[in-house]
């Protein structure tokens, strides 16, 4: 849905309308100068050549001290990362490494979901062979699972935990408290009725954060450590999304030895990313503190625009964003009415198409992320806050219309 509506929209614009895009999830912003210089001057340098399949060892190296020093990820070197071709290849490999495929007669290994969720995690997994267990959120929880959700959603057939932490597309996020509350639970059942289960924590929003919750990567529990795959890139904080860079950490002894899984299969599948892209890791790790908290910044400051201009629209249901850069509204008030053109509006996706078709607005249906998320719309803030404002003006004057 993301994707199919971001393409309209670009279509849409070629063909000259003036199509407001909201589809995106990627920051508006440029990759930092001195990322694009260690990039340049390594291709120059000729470094154009196949390299190790999970990233070279300088690489590999800066993105352990990183988990280390920022996640406290314990016991975590360079034999304990693995680098590929953005975040949804990583979560590829890594969910093909953990789960099985059932034999004849036998139980899918499953993979426990709070929902809604980015539309690509139940795909991801059910292409690996598991089984999505859902665990439904709403605005009224903060669209966070509890622990007591999650304990009594995991079976012995349970094989994954996978959580979002900031979350597209709910853009809210799990404090710490609560997340070393599932920890305890997670170890509880590993240690019961679950012993293979494992976490899978994708954190790629980590550094857009903005409404005084810290982020806190479960990975650093020491209980549940070596049973966590935390799963980052530097596409959304660095602005780097075409540049196809995601890494899996983990931790200790355990941990070594599932990265080298991940290196047999990507193996047989990519190899390596993109050769001259390897010494852009560690300056953008190492020197680019000053540019990702700039563009923290501008989305703290957009976060606080659409929150007011959603809160201020009657019949919406809304909570506000506290990380990444979506806003999540509950519309489905308005199910039932009609546009000015005629459009019965029944479902969230009939209310995209009407969106896009009659007030040139891109926002992504909510039918894909699961659970409640047929009630929503996701949109994306991740452009000026003079287009926010646009968006907002039309998406009032268009629900306004609807009889």
């Amino acid at each position: 849905m993301t994707i199919a509506f971001m393409n309209r929209a670009k279509a849409m614009q070629r063909a000259g309308k003036d199509v407001l895009s909201f589809a995106a999830g990627e920051p508006d912003f440029d990759t930092p100068q001195v990322v694009k210089d260690a990039a340049t001057r390594a291709l120059a340098a000729g470094m154009t050549k196949y390299m190790p399949t999970l990233g070279d060892p300088d690489a590999r190296a800066a993105i352990a001290q990183k988990l280390s020093a920022d996640n406290q990820i314990p016991n975590c070197t360079a034999d304990n990362v693995a680098i590929g071709a953005g975040g949804k290849h990583q979560l590829y490999v890594a969910l093909h490494c953990l789960l099985d495929h059932p034999l004849p007669g036998e139980a899918p290994q499953e993979v426990v979901l709070p929902v809604p969720a980015w539309v690509s995690y139940a795909p991801l997994a059910e292409l690996a062979g598991g089984r999505v267990v859902e665990v439904p959120t709403t605005s009224a929880s903060g669209f966070l699972a509890t622990p007591e959700q999650i304990e009594r959603a995991i079976t012995p057939r349970s094989r994954v935990l996978l959580l979002n932490s900031p979350s597209n597309p709910c853009g809210t996020m799990y404090p710490p408290d609560h997340l070393r509350a599932i920890a305890k639970v997670v170890d509880c059942a590993a240690r019961t009725i679950a012993p293979d289960l494992v976490v899978l924590s994708d954190e790629i929003y980590e550094k857009i954060a903005y409404a005084g919750i810290p982020h806190f990567s479960i990975g650093s529990v020491p209980e549940v450590a070596e049973r966590t795959v935390t799963l980052n890139g530097l596409s959304k904080a660095y602005a780097m999304t075409g540049w196809r860079i995601g890494y899996t950490g983990t931790s200790g002894e355990w941990g070594r030895r599932f990265i080298a899984a991940m290196g047999t299969l990507q193996g047989q599948i990519s190899t390596n990313i993109t050769s001259f892209t390897y010494p852009a890791i560690p300056v953008a790790l190492r020197e680019c503190a000053a540019e990702v908290e700039r563009m923290r910044l501008a989305f703290a400051n957009r976060a606080k625009v659409i929150n007011a201009r959603l809160a201020a629209i009657p019949g919406l249901k809304t909570y506000p964003a506290t990380g990444a850069f979506y806003a999540f509204p509950d519309v489905s008030a308005y199910f039932g009415k009609a546009t000015p053109a005629g459009t019965r509006i029944n479902t969230s996706l009939d209310f995209a198409n009407a969106l896009l078709d009659e007030a040139l607005l891109a926002f992504v249906p909510g039918e894909d992320f699961g659970g409640c998320g047929g009630n929503h719309l996701r949109i994306s803030f991740a452009c000026s806050e003079d287009q926010i404002n646009k968006g907002m003006d039309r998406f009032a004057a268009f629900l306004a219309a609807l009889r």
